[in-house]
């Protein structure tokens, strides 16, 4: 199909709060759209099958793999990035918080689809145990961690995002 032919689609959506209007194809994926069209390069895409969940958005609140899902599925829907969790550099939410004290991350590759994950989870469930920590992470590969630091991490989120005052 020659470029003059190509179908286009408008999408309408939310992002982090802030709304989108965007002319895409229709076979556009939503992480591609976040991280081409928006500029949003948190989301990471690592297996594009939906396996190592990476590509983790929230979508109405709820985690999804984004490189599974079409950009023309978020219309007139929210959509939130790791790049929403933090009001600035200097003010982060406690889940990043804790997960730069207890060392929850190494290279970073798998983090804001980590976060994105454990905050529904979390907010689900604000007393998980560890055990329920691992099986709610089974679904986000790291291959560079042991997952110990990660489990630390979310049970010293929990009790910060419990106390309200991001010192757990």
């Amino acid at each position: 199909m020659s470029e003059s032919h190509k179908q286009v689609v408008t999408v309408v959506t939310t992002v982090n709060g802030e709304r989108f209007e965007r002319d895409v194809e229709p076979r556009l994926l939503l992480s591609d759209f976040l991280r081409h069209e928006l500029g949003l390069t948190g989301t990471h895409v690592g297996c594009e099958h939906g396996v190592c969940g990476a590509c983790t958005v929230l979508f109405d609140g709820e985690p999804v793999r984004s490189c599974l899902t079409l950009a023309v599925q978020a219309q007139d829907h929210e959509i939130g990035t790791v790049e929403g969790l933090a009001s600035g550099p200097e003010d982060l939410h406690p889940i990043q918080q804790a997960f730069w004290d207890a060392h929850g991350l190494q290279c970073g590759f798998c983090t804001g689809g980590i976060l994105l994950t454990m905050l529904p989870f979390l907010e689900k469930n604000p007393n998980p145990t560890e055990q329920e920590i691992r099986h709610a992470l089974s679904g986000n590969l790291c291959r560079c961690t042991g997952y110990q630091h990660i489990v630390d991490a979310v049970l010293r989120a929990a009790a910060m995002m419990r106390s309200g005052d991001g010192n757990g």
